[in-house]
């Protein structure tokens, strides 16, 4: 790499001077309003061309000094040629402004329905180098689509995960999430959350601070290469040609929550000085209440007798009721000094708070007890960026643009007040009731389980548990539960980047592109699973305690909206439903002098050392590339990419013999050359071939590198986290191939198939393990040799502009993805050796993916109704125990509506209504889905609210 690199800087050497003989000519194209990208821009005697980037900007090189006619032509909008007198060196023809074409589609650009934006989308994927699909901001704003992810999901062989109703995770083509690379402005956003993996919580992002979401399904050598299953790239927003201010405001309800929303936006943009000068501003607030109940079953899975491991341990009723509330605010300047220079700078400032009191009630048969669990979780994740760059002209031929980024996201847990910082974390309180009788859905071996499990039939509905109590007075009850643990999980992380990058394009000749560059990424990365661990002197049995603290005893509240309550399901657990102690009384339970008085003391786990930990991760990438033009219809993109990585890990390692903690340090690297080559074939103006060979990696999650374990013995069953130090990266060879029909009335066609062949696949093994008498659960990251995936995916997009009238503004917009994957998974006996190999599917992998909407655009209305749909998925692999221990979702069906109606050129009110269909996201264990191992339901929730274009 470092010799093409070399040789790339002699051909820039030994070209320069002939360069200066040549003309190039340079502009940007406008509607007037907003700078068109993917404009189509060509030479007319020579037939040449370009097409303008995101910006609108474009360069043609390698022209002489000589009279040519330019035409530029784009979708939905009239063809005009320019007659152009040209003179060595660099010819600025300033801004072209095109206009809309008369006919059918006119009212639709010129009134700002999603036309203008889908013109924009389908212009950006027909002339882009690599195979991607585009969304504009504008028809983000025509769906109910509030975070990045859920905006995301929108677009051709995407799916995504909800967590508490919410869209936070992205899947491409049913890939793992963690192989899907999220980048803003082209850089990988750092990831800070609650597991610490790489792919980034879309959830913290509101869509307001975007205006391009590029979604490359194929790569080419000039992005990052940890993409296997594709790069999502967020563009921000840049100054529009004409001075925008935009206002937004909306009002809405939660029907689960029972409370309100709001949210409220702001958009400015204008340029100065001649237009030298741009600025755009863009800030957000969205605050939203939300509740959601989640059915959880712990399984007995580390049972020693076989027949035993789908006994149930417990079934958790939870309540999350919370509130919602994202803030932000990005803008962006950019200076341009003269022909050859321009500069700019970025920022994103966002901040989102995630305040979810829960509400967790146990039945717990396996001690036969009642548990009842009240925590009150503050998330904050902060976002903040910085970007600085520039871009330069040298000669005719070569440019090159350099920038430098500050990136940092924190995930912070910051409660209760009352203790000093550095033990705040997660407060949970947890009481216990014991049974004077006993559980009477107890099986013949003295297990409990579901219906169908159970050796004699004698076992429990988990939609509809009976518990059938051998005495009636065996009710959850206040004065009974009495507070036996608390706990404070500390689960903070930082991760922190540093990036420089510097890119060259080298116009060799007017058929021939060369592209090379590099990029430095410097990572700091901090996080911790501490839990910390109070326990009453009287559970302990020690002698002179004060007495167990009753719940009733303490200051409570009514339990959150008890009327709805798993209403979805019959209410089943109403019989687990007791007033739960307030935030405040939470508080001053974690008081220093309350823990004292009340006989707890910190018995925290000696082992709490191992479970913090740093890491230092430097990357150097570097790439070279060239685009040939082999025939005024064919376009080859070959080249490739390399990126070094090298890794730094520090933990604490505990002896549980000697109880000596010893500081540890792992150090790792390894290497990814990627070659990578493309294939485009235009038959004509509309229908494009695309073919393509690229090979992309998937680096481990910096904490599955951890070089100690993890134990937490807080819950039911104990468990522990260990790392693994000798994880690899996993690596793919990718094959793609599509064909794209472009409609005349702003619509296309897609098909193609995909594979994918992979080694090295990280999986997240789930195993049981006895230690010193006892069973714990161990989950351990590991590699399995080999996977593939193929798949097949289709989308249309079509407005029916050719019916008369009214039937005129009707659309629609489809897209699915069928794939199928292979995963082979041996087990091993306790010698190593190979037992069995079962086949299954990558885990969050869906055969099935669609997205589907209805849309009407006419008259100053715009309706639409889409549905996005996942298809069931295996999402956790037990190696050891096999297939019959795995769990996986079922399918899920969501449903949104969305309209708006213009009062006036500069006013419109709209609605938006999510999760029609308020379908359950549920898990099940083995083959059964019976066998649920968490049920969750949320509600519809929605908004009405107005936009008001100020300028």
């Amino acid at each position: 790499m470092k010799k093409l690199l070399l040789l790339f800087a002699l051909i820039l050497s030994g070209n320069q001077l002939i360069a200066q003989n040549y003309a190039s000519m340079i502009g940007k194209v406008s509607d007037g309003k907003t700078f068109l990208p993917g404009v189509n821009i060509s030479i007319l005697e020579r037939k040449t061309g370009t097409s303008t980037d995101f910006d609108g900007n474009f360069q043609v090189s390698n022209l002489s000094g000589e009279k040519l006619t330019v035409s530029f032509s784009y979708m939905g909008y009239q063809t005009i040629t320019k007659e152009i007198k040209l003179v060595s060196g660099i010819n600025n023809l300033g801004t072209v402004t095109l206009a809309a074409e008369e006919g059918a589609l006119k009212e639709i650009i010129v009134k700002g329905f999603t036309g203008p934006s889908q013109i924009k989308a389908l212009s950006m994927k027909k002339k882009s180098l690599a195979i991607m699909d585009v969304l504009s901001a504008d028809a983000v704003g025509k769906l109910p689509d509030r975070n990045a992810a859920e905006a995301v999901q929108r677009m051709p062989s995407v799916s995504v995960n909800r967590y508490h109703g919410e869209a936070n995770q992205v899947s491409v083509r049913g890939t793992p999430y963690g192989w899907t690379s999220t980048l803003y402005n082209g850089t990988r956003l750092p990831s800070a959350s609650v597991m610490g993996t790489r792919n980034t919580l879309l959830d913290a992002i509101p869509t307001e601070m975007i205006q391009y979401i590029q979604l490359s399904k194929a790569i080419t050598p000039d992005m990052e290469g940890d993409a296997i299953g594709g790069s999502v790239n967020f563009i921000s927003r840049t100054a529009p040609k004409k001075t925008m201010l935009n206002a937004s405001l909306g009002g809405g309800y939660n029907q689960k929550a029972e409370k309100g929303s709001y949210n409220a936006s702001l958009v400015y943009g204008q340029r100065f000085f001649k237009d030298k000068l741009g600025i755009v501003l863009a800030a957000s607030i969205w605050d939203r209440n939300f509740a959601t109940d989640e059915m959880v079953v712990d399984y007995n899975i580390n049972a020693p007798v076989q027949s035993q491991k789908y006994g149930i341990n417990t079934v958790d009723a939870k309540r999350y009721f919370g509130q919602r509330t994202t803030k932000a605010i990005s803008g962006g300047i950019d200076f341009e000094l003269n022909d050859k220079n321009k500069f700019f700078g970025k920022f994103l400032y966002d901040k989102f708070r995630d305040v979810r009191p829960v509400y967790e009630s146990f039945y717990d048969f396996a001690k036969k007890r009642y548990t009842f669990s009240y925590r009150y979780s503050d998330y904050k994740t902060d976002l903040n960026g910085i970007e600085i760059g520039g871009e330069h002209r040298i000669g005719s031929k070569l440019k090159f643009d350099w920038s430098f980024a500050n990136n940092e996201m924190t995930y912070l847990l910051d409660t209760p007040p009352n203790m000093p910082s550095d033990m705040r974390g997660l407060p949970i309180a947890q009481f216990s009731q014991k049974l004077v009788g006993d559980f009477g859905v107890r099986s013949s071996d003295g297990a409990v389980y579901n219906t169908f499990d159970a050796p004699d039939g004698n076992g429990v509905n988990i939609y509809n548990i009976d518990p059938k109590l051998t005495n009636p007075n065996d009710v959850m009850d206040p004065t009974k539960l009495t507070l036996q643990q608390l706990v404070i999980t500390q689960l903070d992380q930082r991760d922190h980047d540093k990036v420089g990058q510097i890119n060259f394009n080298y116009d060799a000749t007017d058929k021939f592109v060369i592209k090379a560059g590099s990029k430095l990424r410097f990572k700091d990365y901090e996080g911790q699973q501490t839990p910390i661990v109070y326990l009453p002197g009287a559970a302990l049995g020690i002698p002179g305690s004060p007495a167990l603290l009753p719940m009733s005893s303490l200051q409570t509240e009514p339990y959150p909206n008890a009327n709805n309550f798993f209403s979805e399901i019959g209410s089943p657990f109403n019989n687990l439903i007791v007033n739960p102690i307030t935030k405040n009384q939470l508080f001053d339970i974690f008081t220093p002098s309350y823990l004292k008085a009340n006989g707890f003391a910190d018995y925290s786990p000696a082992t709490n050392v191992t479970t913090k930990f740093k890491g230092e991760e430097n990357v150097f990438s570097a790439y070279v590339m060239g685009v040939y033009d082999l025939s005024e219809k064919t376009k080859i993109i070959a080249g490739a990419r390399n990126e070094e990585t090298n890794v730094t890990m520090s933990s604490t390692a505990y002896d549980s013999q000697t109880k000596v903690a010893t500081p540890i340090t792992k150090t790792s690297s390894y290497n990814a050359f990627l070659p990578m080559v493309h294939l485009k074939y235009a038959f004509n103006e509309n229908i494009n071939f695309r073919a393509a060979y690229t090979r992309t990696f998937s680096r481990p999650n910096l904490p599955d590198l951890n070089p100690s374990e993890i134990i937490d013995v807080t819950a039911g069953v104990p468990k522990i986290t260990r790392g693994n130090t000798d994880l690899k990266p996993t690596f793919s060879n990718n094959l793609d191939f599509m064909g794209e029909y472009f409609l005349k009335d702003i619509g296309l066609i897609t098909a193609g198939v995909f594979y994918k062949d992979i080694s090295d696949y990280i999986f997240r093994d789930i195993s049981a393990e006895r230690i010193n008498n006892v069973n714990y659960i161990v989950t351990q990251p590991k590699n399995i040799k080999d996977a593939s995936l193929l798949g097949f995916e289709f989308g249309i997009t079509k407005r029916f502009t050719e019916w008369n009238g009214f039937w005129g503004g009707f659309g629609i917009d489809f897209n699915t993805s069928i794939i199928k994957s292979k995963l082979e998974v041996s087990r091993y006996d306790a010698q190593g050796n190979v037992t069995a190999t079962d086949e299954t599917t990558l885990p969050n992998q869906s055969k099935l993916l669609f997205n589907s909407s209805l849309f009407y655009e006419k008259y100053g209305f715009m309706f639409r109704i889409a549905g996005n749909y996942r298809g069931k998925s295996v999402e956790t692999i037990n190696q050891n125990l096999g297939p019959d221990y795995y769990i996986s979702a079922m399918p899920n069906f969501t449903v949104d509506f969305s309209a708006d109606y213009s009062i006036s050129n500069k006013i419109k009110v709209f609605m938006e209504v999510r999760n029609l269909t308020n379908e359950p996201f549920k898990q099940f264990m083995g083959n059964n889905e019976g066998r649920i191992t968490n049920s969750e339901w949320s509600s519809i929730n929605g908004q009405l609210g107005l936009k008001y274009q100020i300028l």
